[in-house]
C-alpha cells in the first residue's frame, strides 16, 4: 500500500518560520511605499484644490481664497472647534459673492464674512504635515526639474512671504508665511468664536487667475495681497500626530517629502518629489 505524502510537524514549523522571516523583511519596504504614495497623493489633492479655486475665480470673474489649517491628527476632526496640532491638514476654498475683494486694506485689515460663499467641500488629508522647507542647495543655475534643483521661492519680501509651512507657528516661527490680515472661517459667515475652523494661512486668486499672499508694507504700515514669482508649499508624511524632524540642516528632510510651487502670474502649480 502506497503511503500518502504529507508534511511532518518539523517541516511545517520550518516553513512557518521562513514565512515569518520573509514578512519581517518586506514589511518595512511596504510601509515605505505606502507613505511615499500618500505624500504624492496628498500633493496632487492640494494641487487640485488650488486649480479649483483658480478656475472658479476666472470662470465667475471674482476673487477666491484658499485657507490652510493643520490640526491634531490623533483627535477627532473639529467638533465643535478644531484642535491645532500636527497630522491632519485641512483646506477650504471660499469666493466673493459680488466679485470684489470684500476686505478693507489697512492695519489691521478685515474681511466681511457675510460676502463669502463656500466653494466645494472641506478637503482633509490624514497623516500629513506642512513643514518649512529649507533653501534649495546648491542654488540651481539654471533650475532643474528635481526636488533638490527646483527653483528657489520668491524671497523679494523675505522668507516669511513665500513659504507656507508650520502653519500653527504663526509669524513667530522660523520661516512660515505670516498670518494673513484677512482670515475667514468655516462655516462661512460664522464669527470666529463659533467657527469650526479659522483659516489664517490664505492664498488669494484674482479674476485673472493670478495668485498672491499677504505682505506687510511700512511707511505707512498696511497689509495687502501681493503677487510673487513663486510661492512654495511643503508637505511631509507623519505617523499620527508625530512629524519627522528636519535633518541635517533646518528645513532639510531626507524622507518622503514634496514641494508644491505656485507661480503668481500664471497660477500654475508644479510638484517636486524627493
Amino acid at each position: 500500500m502506497t503511503r500518502a505524502a504529507a508534511f511532518t510537524l518539523l517541516e511545517l514549523l520550518i516553513v512557518m518560520g521562513v514565512m515569518i522571516l520573509v514578512i519581517g523583511f518586506i514589511a518595512p519596504a511596504l510601509t515605505g511605499i505606502k507613505t511615499a504614495g500618500d505624500v504624492t497623493s496628498a500633493a496632487y489633492t492640494i494641487k487640485g484644490v488650488l486649480d479649483q479655486a483658480r478656475t472658479y475665480a476666472m470662470a465667475n470673474n471674482t476673487y477666491t481664497w484658499v485657507g490652510f489649517y493643520e490640526e491634531d491628527g490623533s483627535r477627532a476632526s473639529a467638533s465643535p472647534a478644531a484642535t491645532p496640532g500636527t497630522g491632519r491638514v485641512v483646506l477650504s476654498v471660499v469666493g466673493s459673492r459680488d466679485g470684489t475683494t470684500v476686505y478693507k486694506t489697512g492695519s489691521p485689515g478685515n474681511i466681511d464674512p457675510t460676502q463669502l460663499i463656500q466653494v466645494g467641500k472641506l478637503t482633509k488629508l490624514q497623516n500629513a504635515h506642512f513643514p518649512v522647507l529649507g533653501d534649495v542647495t546648491p542654488t540651481p543655475s539654471p533650475a532643474g526639474a528635481t526636488f533638490d534643483t527646483r527653483p528657489a521661492p520668491d524671497e523679494t519680501f523675505g522668507a516669511n512671504s513665500c513659504r507656507f509651512g508650520d502653519l500653527q507657528l504663526g509669524s513667530s516661527g522660523a520661516a512660515p508665511t505670516a498670518d494673513t490680515q484677512f482670515p475667514f472661517q468655516y462655516p462661512v459667515g460664522n464669527p470666529a468664536p463659533s467657527a469650526q475652523y479659522v483659516f489664517t494661512k490664505v492664498l488669494q486668486f484674482n479674476p485673472r487667475g493670478e495668485a498672491s499672499v499677504t505682505i506687510q508694507f511700512q511707511n505707512p504700515s498696511y497689509y495687502s495681497y501681493t503677487m510673487l514669482r513663486a510661492i512654495e508649499i511643503g508637505l511631509v508624511a507623519t505617523h499620527g500626530n508625530s512629524a519627522p524632524s528636519p535633518n541635517p540642516a533646518p528645513g532639510y528632510y531626507t524622507g518622503n517629502v514634496a514641494a508644491l510651487q505656485l507661480t503668481g502670474l500664471a497660477g500654475d502649480v508644479r510638484i517636486y518629489r524627493r
